[in-house]
């Protein structure tokens, strides 16, 4: 059995899928948008087969784009939604260095 690809690629592929460009993906997620490329090609590479239409300014995604993108939109959107709840509410958190 193959390893799946990583956390990270399929985290820039759903971004860069969502928003239709790896540069805002790149803004989204602190990275930059040679790293998104990269992280996509590694996922193409592993899939065998182009997963965007790469455009001037945007991409759009193939057929099996689109087959991968259903398959991690909800799991992405469960992890989004457990963190949110996990974090306390902002008048409740506290520095985590404080000045003396």
């Amino acid at each position: 059995m193959s390893r799946p690809p990583s956390f990270a690629a399929l985290r820039a592929f759903e971004a860069a899928a969502r928003v239709e460009s790896f540069a805002l993906a790149a803004n989204e997620l602190y990275l930059t948008p040679s790293a998104i490329s990269h992280q996509i090609r590694d996922l193409e590479a592993y899939f065998g087969r182009p997963l965007f239409i790469r455009r001037h300014r945007s991409v759009k995604l193939t057929a099996e784009g689109q087959a991968l993108l259903g398959g991690i939109s909800h799991p992405f959107r469960q992890i989004e939604a457990i963190c949110a709840q996990m974090q306390p509410a902002q008048a409740a958190r506290k520095p985590v260095f404080s000045t003396l």
